[in-house]
């Protein structure tokens, strides 16, 4: 039996394309970025059966993470930042399942759940919402709204219930063959909901369920995410930029770039903290800076990846300066840049550790050399001949050169200004156990290079001299 998506796109086979999902999206882009005349040549080309058909096929316009992933799956996570697509993607997943190859005909799915958070957001944004279910739905398969029982009914007789997540004993009872969820990570029953709600998914050959929710640090998402059954997608909010007010990117990414919240919100990522990590986010958001003060020297340390290919690790280059009046316990360092370059070949992160000394007027770059040894400084000099350069040699683990570095965030002397995602990312993934992210920490390492050189090194040779005096 076909679905309404199969059968819409036997509709473009005056298309001058195979009609694979990824060629349908590489059609829409073409259509969409084209020349005018190319873009009225196409349309004119269509029947019109076709071009009535073609703003609800979803496969044509969708961008990738809005597409669900192949395979046997239980549950398909969508990870997004605000407004990236979360709603409409759910909102089409629906339709796919629940529409035929025409209006009457049945498809794969009967019988939906749709759960929010509350019964009203459920119905105005799942529903009703602009990106919602009616909003998406051609007008021969416009599903009539029976709001005494809460319930969506289409032509051909399936049906989708709202459901609360406030009220998890409200599906006790009813059963479906698929659900879709939206914004489990603020649920505040979230556990007891989701629970209900698989047992309720008891219906058909493969009961499924999607989840559109921005990420939060909840254990039922985490959860979720780590069971084998389930796969995700994610993309952040740039990702839909094109539907977006220009102003409301402006000003989000203005206020909130970098920022723990603008990674949660706007990248769309899961913010965690590793057990036993040397620094949490809420360290890292009570180090947040705006105001700069002068500084009394600046440098750029540099982590050199191992190899210089495509498939390098990254090179880390950070720019930290410090002031440094009184004696150690009055100093106070500010990370100014993370510069750090996927290096293809070390003439790329040469260059672009030089250009971080220039637009900061460091002093000196700091870099390690435990791997490249003189070649290190060959590239550099490379690039100037005359740059000021202190090599470094790692003789500790990454733990404990990382660990005097952690104690001056306790400390509250070490300041952001601005927002390093990636790099905190790597500095929260930094544990008592060693690192536990993926990957090299070449911007964390960077990192402790820079505070090394301003702060622990200096401060020890501060007190030497009163040690020999007693």
């Amino acid at each position: 039996m076909k679905t309404a998506a199969e059968n819409n796109k036997e509709l473009l086979t005056d298309t001058p394309w195979t009609l694979t999902p990824h060629a349908l999206r590489l059609g829409a882009a073409w259509l969409a970025s084209g020349p005018r005349d190319a873009q009225d040549a196409f349309l004119e080309g269509m029947s019109e059966q076709t071009l009535l058909a073609l703003p609800y096929l979803f496969e044509f316009w969708a961008m990738e993470h809005q597409l669900p992933p192949p395979g046997a799956w239980r549950a398909w996570v969508i990870l997004g930042g605000r407004g990236a697509g979360k709603t409409r993607a759910g909102a089409e997943w629906v339709r796919s399942l629940v529409e035929g190859a025409t209006p009457l005909a049945p498809g794969r799915c009967a019988r939906v759940a749709l759960v929010g958070e509350t019964l009203d957001q459920a119905r105005e944004v799942m529903v009703f919402g602009e990106s919602g279910i009616l909003a998406c739905v051609p007008p021969d398969r416009r599903p009539v709204w029976n709001g005494g029982r809460r319930m969506l009914t289409w032509p051909n007789g399936a049906t989708a219930q709202v459901f609360s997540a406030h009220e998890p004993e409200a599906m006790r009872g009813p059963q479906f063959d698929a659900a879709w969820v939206d914004e489990l990570a603020k649920w505040r029953r979230a556990r007891d909901a989701w629970d209900m709600l698989q047992f309720a998914l008891r219906l058909g050959d493969d009961p499924r369920v999607c989840v559109t929710t921005t990420p939060r640090n909840v254990g039922i998402l985490k959860e979720i995410l780590a069971r084998p059954s389930t796969v995700s997608s994610h993309a952040a909010t740039d990702a839909n930029a094109a539907n977006l007010a220009a102003s409301f990117l402006e000003e989000v990414r203005q206020r909130y770039g970098g920022t723990r919240l603008g990674r949660q919100e706007l990248e769309g990522v899961l913010m965690e903290d590793a057990e036993g990590a040397l620094w949490t986010r809420a360290c890292l958001e009570q180090a947040r800076s705006t105001d700069m003060p002068a500084l009394d020297r600046v440098v750029v340390a540099v982590d050199p990846p191992v190899t210089g290919h495509a498939h390098s690790d990254e090179c880390g280059i950070v720019v930290v300066g410090v002031t440094a009046q009184g004696g150690p316990q009055n100093w106070r360092a500010y990370v100014l840049e993370d510069a750090s370059v996927s290096a293809a070949s070390p003439d790329t992160w040469a260059r672009a550790a030089i250009a971080a000394r220039d637009r900061w007027g460091a002093e000196r770059l700091v870099a390690e050399v435990n791997q490249g040894g003189d070649l290190v400084e060959a590239v550099l000099r490379q690039v100037d001949p005359l740059v000021a350069l202190r090599k470094v040699h790692a003789s500790r683990g990454k733990l404990a050169r990382a660990e005097p570095v952690a104690a001056l965030y306790e400390q509250g002397r070490v300041h952001h200004l601005g927002g390093f995602g990636v790099l905190e990312d790597q500095m929260c993934a930094m544990t008592t156990q060693g690192y536990q992210g993926l990957g090299s920490p070449d911007r964390l390492d960077a990192l402790v290079w820079a505070l090394s050189d301003l702060m622990i090194e200096p401060a020890a040779n501060w007190r030497r001299p009163a040690v020999r005096a007693l």
